[in-house]
């Protein structure tokens, strides 16, 4: 609000200066203004900062003032000019941007609308369609589209931005060129009957995408009624219904997770030391497998010079081909010219031996889980790679310790793990062993960074953080299943509260091979509070493997269309058996919030555990954890934070009441039980252990 405060007394003083005849609205040092300082609205969450009245911002000042003036004003827009920023720019009379500068209105990622008149000009300027997509998807264009669009008037260079900007306003002033106000255009809307069919649309497609969100729809409100009552109506309404936005939990949860996403690169102890990441200048990947293609795919569009090694021709030979398709796959889609795509390739070696490594800064493990297979590679890598070269593991389970038993490099070693499909999944979890040094983390947090990953640091131990927190998940599910819950049922609850797909599905997709696999690491590490089951095994026994077989918990048609299973009952009934449970009539009638309840906790309690042996440093890691490795939805603000919005106490109950009925598996942990005790939220900083590491 202070910028909003020191524009309007500004504009009153050129307005009452007789030497000032047009204004020109701009940035500092190249950027125009990247919209609200988003901290503010946790101080209005807070009550800490008092809202300011509604309409005093866009109705009062912007419009009335800025809009309104017997001066022109034009805004000059170089770098960001997203949300508030923009609003501003579109009361202006006229506006000049560069090439590069972005243009956009973000808030709806943020659980708000725009509010400071943007839901009512911008539909004006680039017409309702465009508007629309804009808003819903968050997305800025660049100078150039903006100027086609009609969003900005003319293109200048940035040396040249502000005078052409100065000439521009004059020009306003002399009649040269046309005193519009924003507000008031109407040759960019439709009639009103086409304007609601677009509208409606819209409404369907948002139901559609977030059945679970309202703000999108608000905002669609929002702008219908300035299309049907008028302009100034329209603004009067977006000012009320933003205000009451901010206070929603959906809000408050897309704010914590900006805010936590943002926090993960800060790591106590080790970004605090002033120390400077070294240049990668090479990286060697070893395993051209979906994994080890997919970082490979990262790192050259990184702009990095890869070295990819597998055993054999044909291996190496079917690696290349992976990650070429993933680059055809952005040229298809327009993400990649023809030129950049060679360019990018060029940047990937092929080769069979180690030859190659002798001059390499980091290395990327990525072979299939065999603690043998990795020991003998670390021990090569060892001997071949520089002393300086760091020794990374894409393993998503094994404890490092392990990996690097035979070497006396473990101060190099590192885990960096990427989620399938490593090029397009956003989390890298960064894993450091006791002995991992610090250099070596600020490193792998810089290459994170440059190849746009989000970067949670973790300690070492069996599944890390992502895959330790939601080991428990699948178990839950089919604990419920051998108990007379309805499979299917038990998807579409979990897909309805916001989840990608549901834990059946999910295994389809990953295959059994994989969820046996890791299942046994959490039974051997984990045996007091893991649940066996033999369902999987005894699917596997029938040729099933999941989607790749086209069977598996559903069948799958031509086109990997999902369509229940009916002989699937006759597994569960042979999986019921041998665990010795019987069907539970009050499982068969559980409602989705039970279901989700029964499938989640558990991987609440485990996730309480990871934060208090250290192996996260603080609660918000695991949300973003949660959010972009397993895709929790962002609404809720990630796993912990969605916890403590029900309780402490709820869920250790919960969990107590539980465990008596159906075993060890539910067992609050000590942590979890301590909280509750307490009435004491999860995440705060006071109980959680300082990390081991």
């Amino acid at each position: 609000m202070s910028v909003l405060q020191s524009l309007k007394e500004n504009y009153d003083q050129a307005l009452h200066r007789d030497d000032v005849k047009a204004i020109v609205v701009t940035g500092a040092k190249g950027k125009f203004c990247g919209g609200f300082d988003i901290t503010a609205f946790g101080g209005m969450q807070g009550a800490k900062i008092p809202q300011p009245k509604p309409g005093f911002a866009s109705v009062e000042v912007l419009t009335d003032i800025v809009e309104a003036a017997r001066k022109p004003s034009v805004a000059a827009i170089d770098g960001l000019a997203l949300g508030g920023g923009l609003e501003v720019a579109m009361v202006c009379h006229a506006r000049i941007s560069t090439s590069s500068a972005q243009l956009g209105l973000p808030e709806l990622q943020l659980g708000i609308i725009p509010g400071l008149g943007g839901t009512q000009r911008l539909p004006r300027l680039v017409g309702l369609a465009k508007a629309l997509e804009m808003m819903l998807t968050s997305r800025p264009v660049k100078g150039e589209e903006a100027h086609s669009l009609g969003l900005v008037d003319a293109i200048a260079s940035p040396d040249e931005l502000v005078n052409t900007a100065r000439r521009w306003a004059l020009d306003i002033l002399e009649h040269r060129r046309p005193w519009v106000a924003s507000l008031y255009r109407t040759d960019k809307i439709e009639s009103l009957g086409e304007a609601r069919e677009i509208l409606k649309f819209a409404r369907a497609q948002a139901r559609k995408q977030a059945p679970n969100l309202e703000h999108p729809i608000v905002c669609i409100d929002v702008i219908e009624a300035g299309i049907v009552s008028g302009p100034r109506a329209g603004l009067w309404k977006e000012a009320e219904e933003s205000r009451g936005l901010v206070h929603t939990d959906t809000c408050k949860s897309l704010i914590h997770v900006f805010f936590a996403q943002r926090g993960t690169s800060r790591v106590p102890g080790i970004t605090d030391r002033g120390l400077v990441p070294r240049r990668i200048n090479k990286v060697a990947i070893l395993g051209g497998g979906l994994m080890g293609s997919g970082i490979a795919t990262a790192l050259i569009l990184g702009n990095y010079p890869v070295v990819l090694k597998e055993v054999n021709e044909k291996f190496l030979q079917a690696g290349i081909d992976r990650i070429e398709a993933n680059l055809r796959s952005r040229v298809k889609k327009g993400k990649m010219t023809q030129e950049k795509f060679e360019k990018t390739l060029s940047l990937l070696k092929g080769v069979l031996d180690y030859e190659s490594f002798r001059d390499v800064d980091m290395v990327i493990e990525a072979v299939i889980e065999n603690v043998s297979l990795k020991q003998q590679i670390f021990a090569d890598l060892e001997k071949y790679c520089p002393p300086h070269c760091i020794l990374a593991s894409n393993t998503s389970t094994i404890d490092l310790n392990l990996i690097g038993e035979k070497t006396k490099s473990h101060d190099r070693i590192i885990g960096a793990h990427f989620f399938s499909p490593a090029h397009v999944m956003p989390l890298l979890e960064i894993v450091r062993t006791e002995k991992t040094c610090p250099q070596a983390i600020v490193d792998l947090l810089d290459v994170g960074k440059k190849i746009k990953k989000t970067p949670v640091v973790v300690g070492n131990c069996t599944g890390f953080a992502v895959n330790r927190m939601f080991f428990p998940y699948t178990m839950a599910a089919i604990l419920l299943v051998e108990r007379g819950a309805d499979l299917y049922q038990i998807d579409r609850a979990i897909a309805k509260f916001g989840m990608p797909m549901g834990p059946f599905r999910l295994c389809d997709l990953v295959g059994f091979g994989v969820a046996v696999a890791t299942g046994a690491q959490y039974v051997q590490n984990f045996a007091e509070r893991t649940y066996i089951s033999m369902l999987i095994p005894i699917m596997q026994e029938d040729k099933r493997a999941g989607e790749t077989t086209r069977k598996g918990f559903y069948v799958y048609n031509d086109k990997r269309k999902a369509s229940p299973d009916p002989e699937l009952k006759k597994f569960i009934q042979k999986a019921r058996e041998i665990s010795g449970v019987d069907v539970e009539p009050k499982l068969m009638k559980l409602s989705d919030k039970d279901i989700v309840e029964m499938t989640f906790f558990p991987v609440v309690n485990e996730a309480c555990r990871v934060l208090a042996e250290g192996i996260a440093i603080k609660a918000a890691d695991l949300d973003i954890a949660a959010v972009m490795g397993m895709g929790f939805p962002p609404y809720r603000g990630g796993i912990m934070f969605w916890a403590d919005s029900l309780g402490s106490t709820y869920i250790c109950s919960r969990l107590e009441e539980w465990s008596n009925m159906y075993g060890g598996f539910f067992k609050p942990c000590a942590y979890l039980a301590e909280r509750a005790a307490k009435g004491a939220p999860l995440s705060s900083p006071e109980g959680q252990a300082k990390s081991r590491l």
